[in-house]
């Protein structure tokens, strides 16, 4: 029977933890600002004080790894981050994001000039206040720029000391192997949730190098949440909702797995982190892992 760890002042922990680049520390549920943005991830946030409330709440609940991107708003939410944690505990970790151009709502193109990378990278320093970022991940490759040159470009940041770790974003198997040729990768983010999982075999390439794998929009449940659903008939035996079932099975299917569910609600956010603190029996995780929508 699914059990409950009992972790309710900071139940992020019940995550358990990873080691981000093989030297720095994370809890493995995190947190993703995407949402706090205006519609179509445009502009500020309707009410950024309660932006800052939900960041402040992720922090307290034992969250310490926050992700943004420049092109969340744009240049929105790592801003936020720097209003909403600094000064910065010791202990939290901030990933962010380049290598995307915003032309307005929900509109997103990939810029990879190694210039325009690098004023990014700048720009999110002075965004974020900080002398170094902890996570710099390529947010999408540019298919008319050499990934040589992208991932170099970063690879140079990093050894000038403004970078300490590089990730990548929606990539392929022979895409991160070409990117780990140019310079260390400690992370990966794609695409990747409960009836997602396309890029499966990239989790566990990620896996066994030590790599975390971050996946994004992680607790979709489509229509495995539909009344009467396998998945909405255990989480109703359990006492859980749908999407704390679909975190409790991401976090079981992967020690690199590093799922940052995003949200503008306080509820929503304590909803969502109380997912780390349930615990699946083999059985369970194997019921969740053969139903498909």
């Amino acid at each position: 029977m699914t059990t409950h760890t009992d972790t309710s002042a900071r139940p992020a922990d019940a995550s358990g933890s990873f080691s981000l680049g093989g030297d720095l520390p994370i809890t493995r549920l995190g947190y993703g600002t995407m949402q706090l943005t205006g519609p179509g991830v445009w502009g500020e946030p309707d009410d950024r004080a309660n932006a800052i409330r939900v960041i402040r709440r992720a922090a307290e609940l034992g969250v310490n790894f926050f992700d943004s991107a420049d092109a969340y708003g744009p240049a929105v939410t790592d801003g936020l981050l720097r209003e909403a944690l600094q000064p910065y505990a010791d202990d939290i970790v901030i990933a962010t994001k380049v290598g995307q151009t915003r032309q307005g709502p929900g509109s997103w193109i990939p810029v990879g000039q190694p210039a325009y990378l690098r004023q990014q990278v700048e720009m999110a320093l002075r965004h974020l206040d900080v002398e170094r970022i902890d996570l710099l991940q390529l947010h999408r490759i540019d298919p008319t720029v050499a990934l040589e040159d992208q991932i170099g470009e970063l690879g140079m940041m990093q050894t000038e000391g403004k970078i300490r770790h590089i990730g990548i974003s929606q990539v392929t198997i022979a895409e991160a192997e070409a990117a780990q040729k140019v310079a260390p990768i400690a992370s990966v983010q794609n695409l990747f949730n409960l009836t997602d999982r396309s890029s499966e075999d990239l989790l566990d390439w990620s896996a066994e190098r030590g790599i975390a794998f971050i996946p994004w929009f992680p607790l979709a449940t489509g229509a495995l949440s539909g009344e009467g659903s396998p998945l909405t008939t255990l989480a109703a035996e359990h006492n859980a909702t749908p999407s704390q079932l679909a975190l409790a099975w991401l976090l079981r299917r992967s020690p690199a797995m590093v799922p940052i569910p995003g949200t503008s609600s306080v509820s929503h956010l304590e909803d969502n982190l109380a997912g780390a603190t349930i615990d699946l029996t083999d059985a369970e995780f194997e019921a969740l892992s053969a139903i498909t929508e």
